[in-house]
């Protein structure tokens, strides 16, 4: 890759602020700045959202097959799209804990939820937990978790070409549910994966039968309405959904205006691993996809329902201070994260194999080498 430069320190480059500095405050401290009313979970008004979007998604497929047109079929893909992704979100509220204090409610709604999406919702719970354990660590994370520089330059020239271009990043989440990130073995869908201990594997079986019998389903219809109505009704909304997924989970963590930190070692805490989460702003699809972008708080303090994490997030502002980074307003549409998607993926490549406080550092030779191949 030719000779490599000296990493920027990026923290200096940052007005002063050293965001990988440990903060003047405890995490009680964001605790207490916290109204009580924020922690208290409402299990109706929880299921009122599950009703009100299962009733959306009906009403758009009554919609797509009433007017069956080339105009409507693309517009039912968005719509239809963004409230499988928000079915997910509030299974996602199920798998914390958050929808309810009842743990045998929040398994049964959350189980419905993600199979009706393809998603293994015991699988997924139990990894989505380790990634908000180990948030911010380099090696102990598991969502979007930043390539050690000898991690990135074993890959092969193809897996590193559709890692870091787009689109192909925002198809990632399947592939993921089967195989994991480079680096990092086990399947989801496998009770024996090293993902799961020993006492949670009847819950993945569990999860896996019922993401089987959704798939079963999916193929039962193709054979009565026919495989092309199938993936129009619901096969299409369901890659829309994914690159709902890839995007909003990759914007959490990645993409914002300045360097932020990734921790291994003895500079990792919990804290300081959450506060280099960003929250963003999704114009009007804030309400329809249960605020996920009001995520700083969320991952500090998961146990709160969604339905309070902007309350929550203007109280704890005093106590963060310029921890917490303002997300810049949106228009109608989030046209203006595609800029921070795209700038990140091109440049965010890999991280130092050693230090305990390191920084994304970007292979100049990538495209470089890509176009010379196309040539």
């Amino acid at each position: 890759m030719g000779k490599e430069a000296e990493p920027i320190n990026w923290a200096k480059l940052q007005d002063d602020f050293d965001p990988s500095a440990p903060p003047p405050f405890r995490i009680a401290d964001i605790r207490a700045s916290i109204p009580k009313h924020c922690w208290l979970k409402n299990p109706w008004r929880s299921l009122s959202y599950v009703i009100r979007d299962v009733f959306v998604v009906f009403a758009l497929v009554a919609a797509a097959i009433y007017f069956n047109s080339l105009l409507f079929w693309p517009l039912y893909w968005a719509a239809q799209g963004t409230m499988f992704w928000a079915l997910f979100v509030l299974g996602h509220d199920c798998g914390h804990g958050s929808f309810s204090d009842n743990p045998k409610l929040n398994s049964l709604v959350g189980h419905v939820l993600h199979s009706s999406i393809l998603v293994p919702y015991h699988g997924w719970r139990i990894s989505h937990r380790t990634h908000h354990q180990n948030h911010g660590h380099v090696e102990n994370d598991e969502s979007w978790v930043p390539l050690t520089e000898k991690t990135y330059k074993n890959l092969d020239d193809s897996t590193r070409k559709l890692r870091f271009t787009v689109p192909f990043p925002i198809f990632a989440y399947p592939f993921y549910l089967w195989y994991r990130s480079p680096g990092k073995q086990g399947s989801h869908f496998n009770p024996y994966s090293n993902l799961f201990s020993p006492h949670e594997r009847k819950d993945v079986i569990t999860s896996t039968v019922c993401w089987s019998v959704m798939v079963a389903l999916l193929v039962y219809l193709s054979i009565l309405l026919g495989p092309i109505q199938i993936l129009k009704l619901y096969g299409v909304p369901y890659w829309i959904f994914i690159m709902w997924l890839d995007i909003v989970t990759y914007l959490h963590h990645h993409g914002y205006e300045q360097k932020l930190p990734w921790y291994r070692g003895k500079e990792w805490s919990y804290l300081r691993g959450g506060l280099t989460t960003v929250d963003r702003d999704y114009g009007w699809i804030n309400n329809i996809h249960h605020d996920i972008g009001t995520h700083v708080i969320h991952h500090l303090f998961p146990q709160i329902p969604h339905y309070h994490l902007v309350e929550a997030t203007r109280s704890a502002k005093s106590v963060l201070g310029k921890y917490y980074r303002e997300p810049t307003k949106s228009g109608p549409i989030p046209f203006h994260l595609v800029k921070n998607l795209v700038r990140s993926i091109k440049q965010d490549h890999y991280v130092s194999d050693t230090g305990e406080v390191v920084y994304y550092q970007t292979d100049p030779q990538l495209y470089r080498y890509s176009q010379t191949k196309s040539e």
